[in-house]
């Protein structure tokens, strides 16, 4: 069983800064990569940005420059620094973990229940 926990959401005016963090816990073999994705009404769920285990790391073009995503490999955990919001960034935040639980196994993706960030104008 594999839980990935989101917090650190909430209410922020435009141009505030808000972390979130994502905990990944449970049969945790390895995490090939770990990211955020966020949904807004009524449109899909997208890319915010994303860490792999090698060192790269991707951001959605909306972001660059104002969201920061780093992790702790130890801990298995994620986290979003966003920084000079926008109500556009207005959305239910996902985390999502590729990995999987055992050497045989293969790598799978995992989502969180969702933190709203919701950005005041």
């Amino acid at each position: 069983q594999v839980r990935l926990v989101e917090s650190g959401g909430g209410l922020v005016q435009a141009g505030g800064s808000l972390r979130l963090s994502c905990a990944a816990s449970g049969s945790i073999f390895s995490i090939n990569a770990m990211g955020w994705y966020r949904q807004a009404p009524g449109k899909q769920r997208d890319l915010v940005a994303s860490a792999h285990s090698g060192g790269a790391i991707n951001y959605a073009d909306s972001v660059k420059g104002r969201f920061t995503i780093s992790r702790d490999s130890a801990k298995n955990t994620v986290y979003l620094q966003m920084n000079s919001v926008k109500p556009e960034d207005t959305a239910v935040y996902y985390c999502n973990a590729e990995l999987r639980t055992s050497a045989r196994a293969g790598y799978i993706d995992y989502w969180g229940q969702g933190t709203q960030v919701t950005v005041s104008s």
